[in-house]
């Protein structure tokens, strides 16, 4: 795995001062405890974190447990006093309304189950190597969260006629010094056109598997965007501003972009929807098989605002396929769980591979578009295990 470069680290350089990472992203610094039991460090400050594939899926079958549930950090994670915050609506609004804690749990409540996936989830698989947290399988997640329905909140507030975008800004906040640079410290922030964040999916979550949410996870208030890349799950939320245009800020013009092409012109899009992928729990590269018994091969399968109604599963490496069941009714905005029977035929290393199609008819492409620069990774990936 590749060393971040000095680029990586100024970019996520909070306000203070940025300790170095020591080795590789991703490694514990020598003699130092893991930093969260069961993770895998991703950078240490601001603190990011992959859960290991072995642990994404809790013991209910479905969600994530929270303490293994990812964790994606652009700066320094904030201190809020609670006695102070309060969720400010404003902008392109007819009443520029706040809200406390205590307000928004007095609002109709929503519970939802929602995976959310790092838009850069996938990363270490690019080549040649990608700048960027050199994230693996588990940047990846589903959870049950408790919360307000955005739309609710905006209600209040009465969007003006007109009204394009609604940018969520979060407490967190550091200045991008390397080109290219922010004006100065920013907040982190992402804007949701407005008939987005009126659907029932998106949630304004103070609650997450049935617990409070945790500082990490974005206490005491954090949007899920159901459907879309966790870069739209901006947690530690503070202010909504409603705008009467589109918002082109840093988040999702310079980072979390990609290009889209009109004839030959390429165009500069802001990353949203999650696409179609499975990937393979039950077996990790280089595991050793016993060759001629039946075995199963297990994992899981999502795709954003659509179902993932399909999952094919190879065991020569793409040569040929089979379809596979999915454990539960496939429903969009969550993953599913899915296995099938293989039985390995020769000895010597065989790699593994699974691919979804969604309700839509999209599938994971065999390989990778270079104008989803290093986002939006779902190209098929495979697990290579040894049978013996």
């Amino acid at each position: 795995m590749n060393r971040p470069s000095r680029r990586d680290l100024l970019r996520a350089a909070p306000l203070a001062a940025v300790p170095l990472l020591a080795g590789r992203a991703g490694a514990q610094r020598p003699g130092e405890p893991p930093a969260f039991p069961g993770m895998t460090v991703r950078m240490h400050e601001p603190r990011n974190l992959e859960t290991p594939v072995a642990h994404l899926v809790g013991p209910d079958g479905k969600t994530t447990a929270t303490e293994h549930f990812y964790i994606r950090s652009h700066f320094a994670q904030p201190t809020v006093d609670m006695k102070a915050w309060k969720l400010r609506v404003e902008g392109h609004v007819e009443t520029p309304t706040e809200f406390t804690l205590d307000d928004l749990k007095k609002l109709t409540a929503v519970k939802k189950g929602l995976t959310l996936e790092c838009a850069g989830n996938g990363r270490v698989f690019l080549t040649p190597a990608a700048r960027g947290l050199q994230w693996g399988f588990g940047g990846v997640g589903t959870a049950d969260w408790e919360g307000v329905a955005l739309a609710t909140v905006l209600e209040k507030a009465k969007p003006k006629q007109g009204a394009a975008d609604v940018v969520l800004v979060g407490a967190d906040k550091g200045a991008i010094t390397a080109d290219p640079a922010s004006p100065g410290p920013i907040h982190y922030d992402r804007g949701i056109p407005l008939d987005k964040a009126v659907k029932p999916e998106c949630v304004l979550a103070w609650g997450m598997n049935g617990q409070p949410l945790t500082q990490a996870h974005g206490f005491p208030l954090r949007a899920v965007i159901g459907g879309w890349y966790g870069m739209a799950a901006v947690k530690w939320l503070t202010k909504i501003v409603v705008t009467d245009r589109p918002h082109h800020g840093f988040w999702q013009t310079f980072d979390y972009s990609y290009f889209t092409r009109s004839g030959d012109l390429p165009m500069l899009t802001p990353v949203t929807k999650i696409q179609p992928k499975a990937i393979i729990t039950s077996h990790t590269e280089g595991q050793r098989v016993a060759g001629g018994n039946e075995v199963t091969v297990s994992g899981l399968a999502w795709s954003g605002e659509s179902a993932a109604k399909a999952v094919e599963f190879s065991g020569d490496g793409g040569t040929t396929w089979v379809k596979v069941e999915l454990n539960a009714k496939a429903e969009p905005f969550v993953w599913h769980p899915w296995s099938v029977k293989w039985t390995p035929k020769r000895t010597g290393p065989m790699k593994l591979l699974a691919r979804c199609t969604d309700a839509a008819g999209n599938t994971q492409p065999d390989k990778r578009d270079p104008d989803r620069r290093t986002y939006m990774i779902n190209h098929l990936i495979p697990v290579e295990v040894v049978v013996h």
